[in-house]
């Protein structure tokens, strides 16, 4: 048994080494997509690729949908030919490699090439590190929701730090200014070269760390694995019954997650827009820009993920059950909307007038409970998928766990466009509704599912 594996008390020191690589691999994609679509539509002259805003939209959408689509791919290499260890590292440099193709090719050969680089390299690194958190631990062990909860943590802290980083880059150091502090030219290509060095760092770190601290763990593919390793089952036997029902259970999870993401996605669509044009982000005299908000997200999960790490491990947390604590993540999403509700209404209504702001408190606590709803479904489900899969298919299922966030950017993006139409307010109420009935729809399935997955709590 690996020395990781083994830890009593706490958690694996590998559990940390997986931590800060996913922070730096988040840091590299966050700082990238946080400039990507000023990037693309942004005049030659200010450093952009002057791309039609719809040509660019439609540009984002493929990249962020297939950036989810690929970890499928990935994952089934892994589990069959690479081995989750091997995987990560040739996503990881692949990754590095589009970044650092993005700030040398500032034309669109180099974007459309840059962009396909990393949608391959996270395909190969995506599911496989989650998969390996999970590959710490036991089965049975009730410290594995807590270390999803820790892991969470540092890809939020990636995601937290990009933007600010990466503007401040962009914006300001390597900003060509006028006379009067007026940003003429911005430097996205420096943007793209420090989230290589992001990606260059977590993969220094990664490689020289992992045989010390994760043994054996993730070096051969888990079919192989398999032949020899669990109980002398071989890869090619075909799945029990209890196997073939687990399997069931993932997949009416990531049924359920798809609307759960559709309705937090809103976070880069309708809100965003709303809180550009609606919001008074004006506090003691400084206008916060529209895009630090992206970053209000990953700062509660920073601070609220330690919290349910410890309430995961407790007497209290070890009675719920997956199906309820995903059920109460929707649930806790939908009441999330109701202060954009009160935005809405302080402001008399879905009215055009730009000039009748909604406090900047209705935004923030709606970040923040949607924040708690996906800390009870989020990792939660990450640890869930790595209990439940068969260890021949671990990395391949984490793909399809993946996949929901490809196909809620679909539907979420389909909502966000009815905003115009319908007015943001009823928007935010249908997705309330929606998500709060799916919520109590799984938590009405909780006895059932917990019977299909034989014990995996």
């Amino acid at each position: 048994m690996d020395q990781a594996i083994q830890a009593k008390k706490g958690h694996p020191k590998g559990l940390y080494l997986l931590f800060f690589t996913e922070m730096w691999e988040r840091f590299s994609y966050y700082g990238m997509r946080g400039i990507l679509m000023l990037y693309l539509t942004k005049s030659l002259f200010q450093g952009g690729l002057a791309i039609d805003p719809k040509d660019a939209s439609l540009i984002y959408g493929f990249f962020t949908g297939f950036v989810y689509f690929t970890p499928l791919i990935g994952g089934w290499l892994a589990d069959t030919y690479l081995g989750q260890r091997k995987a990560i590292t040739i996503g990881g440099t692949i990754m590095m490699l589009g970044q650092f193709v993005l700030f040398a090719m500032s034309n669109h050969t180099g974007m459309y090439l840059g962009l396909f680089l990393l949608i391959i390299g996270n395909g190969f690194f995506k599911p496989n590190i989650s998969t390996l958190v999970g590959g710490l631990y036991q089965d049975g062990d009730k410290r594995r929701d807590s270390a999803f909860s820790i892991f969470y943590m540092g890809i939020n802290l990636g995601a937290f730090l990009a933007p600010l980083v990466i503007g401040l880059l962009t914006d300001n150091i390597f900003a060509t200014k006028d006379a009067a502090g007026t940003v003429i030219s911005y430097g996205y290509k420096y943007g793209f070269l420090a989230s290589g060095v992001g990606m260059l760092l977590g993969q220094i770190i990664f490689n020289m760390l992992a045989a010390k601290y994760l043994g054996n763990l993730g070096l051969k593919p888990t079919t192989k694995k398999a032949n020899t390793e669990i109980e002398g089952v071989k890869s090619n036997a075909p799945m029990t019954k209890e196997e073939k029902q687990r399997i069931t259970v993932i997949f009416v999870f990531f049924f359920f997650a798809i609307f759960f993401f559709a309705g937090f996605e809103q976070a880069g669509s309708s809100l965003t827009l709303y809180t550009d044009k609606f919001i008074n982000r004006n506090v003691f005299g400084f206008e916060i820009p529209t895009s630090w908000f992206q970053s209000v997200n990953p700062v509660f999960i920073v601070l609220l993920a330690p919290v349910f790490a410890v309430f995961w491990e407790s007497r209290m947390g070890q009675k719920l059950s997956t199906p309820l604590k995903m059920g109460l993540g929707m649930v806790i999403l939908g009441i999330g909307f109701w202060f954009m509700l009160g935005a809405v209404q302080e402001r008399g209504g879905d009215i055009p007038n730009e000039a009748i702001k909604a406090s900047i408190w209705w935004l923030i606590l709606t970040y923040l409970v949607h924040t708690i709803g996906e800390l009870c479904l989020s990792p939660v489900g990450l640890s869930v998928v790595t209990k439940l899969s068969p260890p021949k298919l671990a990395s391949l299922l984490m793909g399809v766990w993946l996949l929901s966030s490809f196909v809620a950017n679909i539907v979420g993006g389909f909502l966000a466009s009815s905003v115009e139409t319908l007015g943001a307010g009823k928007i935010f109420l249908y997705i309330s509704i929606f998500v709060i009935i799916c919520g109590l729809a799984m938590i009405a399935l909780n006895k059932v599912l917990v019977r299909m997955m034989h014990g995996v709590k």
